[in-house]
């Protein structure tokens, strides 16, 4: 009696090497091993959530922690340094862990992280809190590469996509939860619980990881590109430092700025000419061979630029110039996220219905720039339903050209550039947001200090009030005099908004590329894009095999009800009720059913499981033995032309990645994928829930 032992949606793959469509014997123990996967995805996310918070939870602290530790001029490396090692440690983590194993370089990434999160807490200046902020930068890269493909070593190819999903929804909640959090442990503890948080939840999910996750070893050889990574990382380190130090730390002649450009200009020769000879460049040039890659990446570089310059920024306006404490800041900022995250999940489900996608990047792209020319206009005076008008406008425009720019890209590559168009789309985007945050952050140091120094330009000071400590630490302006300190307020007003002025016009340059971006037939395969490359600010890896998996988990369950087995019958010139393929299907899977059995078991009324073994019966496709059903010749030929069925349905949802050409791995993919699907637990050919009494047909 086959169909009593549950199956886990969890369960790791099908033994490989197993023929398609092979009967699955019981497996001992697998009720166990379901537990243990959802205790190991639930560390997994716990991870997830750590790297995903830590880019949200420290802007609302940001004002206080250099308040604190001094050097206002020097806060956007706080962000920038970590946005840089993640950015850069991303993929060599994805290519290590293929080589050398998952699980002890997921545990040695959430080490990096929590050292890093405690040193950051332990800081007593900003250089050592920017330093610390890189290191944990470093683990937080491992952190979001490497939970996500080891979904894949545990999970079968049918549950990857809902469980992917999942990590979606942590990035989403994050980037709601981050900022309140930020000023939550802000006003009641201290800003080093934003980092302090991070040790009991790590530590917990380091030893579930120890405890409980076992994971198949399946090494993949790499000649990973360690040269590469080096010199991609040191070009964007001189080109971040030139504009983050010019004009504030060094005049922009200086030897010192002039000498970071042209060392960053220099290394890009290197760089080009190893990747160019790299067996596995970390970025293939001849990607940009291809146009709308070209325009999707400066666009996408843009869009990070924005998004991640403004959402370091706009904190500082809020509690510095508004005078609210760091979490109502976090309570402000929440109209942006869900304008983005809105926008987001609309776009996606247009373009999926509609099949068109060139419209968004162009709407995205002008409605960003006139969120930035409404955030320029933002006074000490404005109210709070103005402020929440223009940061919904300016999320919902990022939010309609994010997750659409990834889809363009996927759309216009062959499956074998699959995995590198997406890592190399939103690689740029994340190299974008190191370029905002520093290039706000200049702008605005270069405009605050002129500005401090005119408005306290004849105004006796108190002892210990300099215009400089007046820009490194803004809780010197409650020494000041009333009419002095809202002079100073009204000049870190200007020096704040001013930079969302200066990011117009290259919003404006992304506008304009937008209106060449061809638009092609949209693939099947590009209709679930993935939720977690909205808000986080690391380039997404993945190989071509892992993201086809991704994608064709997600398509082939949102196929499974009644319509697919209707189709699949007619599709294998076969005569059926759905439902009686459906368990011809469950049959040859695991080689016999028991009606009864299975009645409990799955969410099919008795009626259709009952008019489904007539009719197999009837025509002889299955026989009793005992109480369980058995297939019969014909029952195994037609089943076997029902599997084929599964798998032609599943191919066309790849489109043209599906050619005569294809590689083996995405052969085995469809052939493993139609396996778990056909007659699964997941799909319930009929209409409506238990209980109801329509006919099957």
């Amino acid at each position: 009696m086959a169909d009593q032992t549950p199956e886990p949606a969890g369960a790791a793959d099908p033994a490989p090497g197993r023929p398609p469509g092979a009967v699955a014997g019981p497996e001992p123990g697998r009720s166990r091993s379901r537990r243990a996967v959802m205790v190991s995805i639930g560390a997994l996310l716990m991870g997830m959530l750590l790297a995903a918070l830590d880019q949200t939870i420290v802007s609302t602290a940001l004002p206080t922690i250099v308040s604190d530790l001094g050097g206002l001029e020097h806060l956007s490396w706080v962000v920038t340094a970590y946005l840089l090692a993640s950015t850069a440690a991303t993929p060599l983590w994805g290519k290590l862990g293929d080589q050398y194993g998952r699980k002890k370089l997921f545990q040695t990434a959430i080490v990096i992280f929590l050292v890093g999160s405690a040193l950051c807490g332990q800081s007593r200046n900003m250089g050592e809190l920017i330093g610390f902020r890189a290191l944990q930068g470093l683990g937080g890269g491992g952190l979001i590469a490497l939970s996500m493909a080891i979904v894949g070593d545990i999970v079968a190819p049918r549950e990857r996509g809902r469980y992917q999903g999942l990590f979606g929804a942590v990035f989403g909640a994050s980037s709601v939860l981050g900022p309140l959090l930020g000023g939550l442990f802000v006003d009641n503890l201290s800003w080093r619980w934003v980092f302090y948080i991070n040790l009991p939840v790590g530590l917990v999910a380091l030893a579930v990881i120890a405890a409980v996750l076992h994971i198949p070893v399946h090494r993949t050889p790499h000649r990973i590109d360690y040269l590469g990574t080096f010199l991609i990382a040191a070009v964007a380190t001189c080109l971040v430092l030139m504009t983050s130090l010019g004009g504030v730390s060094f005049p922009w002649t200086s030897w010192q700025i002039v000498g970071l450009g042209v060392l960053g200009l220099l290394l890009l020769v290197p760089f080009v000419l190893t990747e160019l000879r790299a067996a596995e460049p970390v970025l293939p040039l001849g990607l940009f061979r291809m146009r709308t890659f070209t325009l999707c990446s400066v666009i996408g570089f843009v869009i990070g630029f924005a998004m991640f310059g403004s959402m370091t920024y706009l904190p500082t306006f809020l509690q510095v110039v508004q005078g609210v404490t760091p979490t109502l800041s976090g309570v402000h900022m929440l109209p942006m996220v869900f304008g983005m995250l809105i926008a987001s999940t609309g776009s996606g489900q247009l373009v999926s219905r509609t099949g068109h996608y060139r419209i968004f990047p162009i709407a995205g792209t002008g409605v960003t720039a006139v969120g930035l020319l409404l955030l320029h206009r933002l006074q000490p005076s404005s109210g709070v339903a103005e402020m929440s008008v223009y940061f919904f406008v300016f999320g919902f425009g990022l939010g309609l050209v994010m997750q659409v720019l990834v889809l363009i890209v996927q759309n216009s590559v062959g499956y074998q550039d699959l995995g590198v168009a997406t890592s190399g789309a939103t690689f740029f985007r994340s190299i974008g947001a190191s370029f905002g945050v520093a290039v706000f952050g200049t702008i605005f140091s270069n405009r605050l200090g002129p500005r401090v120094a005119t408005a306290l330009a004849g105004t006796p000071l108190p002892p210990g009030v300099t215009p400089k400590s007046l820009t490194s630490d803004p809780r010197a302006m409650a020494l000041l005099p009333p009419g002095t300190r809202t002079a100073v307020i009204a000049a870190y007003s200007q020096s704040i908004t001013e930079v969302f002025l200066y990011a117009v016009p290259v919003m404006l340059l992304a506008f304009a590329l937008a209106f060449l971006v061809r638009e092609q037939p949209l693939r099947g395969g590009c209709t679930v894009p993935d939720a977690g490359e909205v808000v986080s600010s690391n380039p997404v890896h993945r190989s071509s095999h892992d993201e086809a998996a991704r994608i064709l988990s997600l398509l082939g369950s949102r196929e499974g009800q009644r319509h697919i087995y209707a189709k699949l019958t007619a599709r294998a010139g076969l005569d059926l009720l759905p439902a009686a393929s459906w368990l011809l299907l469950r049959i040859k899977r695991h080689g016999s059913a028991e009606p009864a059995l299975l009645a409990e078991r799955v969410d099919i009324p008795l009626r259709v499981i009952t008019d489904a073994t007539r009719q197999l019966e009837t025509r002889g496709l299955a026989v009793r033995q005992g109480l369980p059903l058995v297939l019969t010749d014909e029952g195994r030929r037609q089943a076997e032309l029902l599997f084929r069925a599964r798998e032609e349905s599943l191919a066309e949802l790849l489109g043209d990645w599906w050619t005569k050409d294809r590689p083996t791995d995405l052969r085995q993919l469809v052939q493993e994928l139609s396996g778990e699907l056909c007659g699964s637990d997941a799909e319930q050919p009929h209409d409506g829930p238990r209980g109801d009494h329509d006919h099957p047909r």
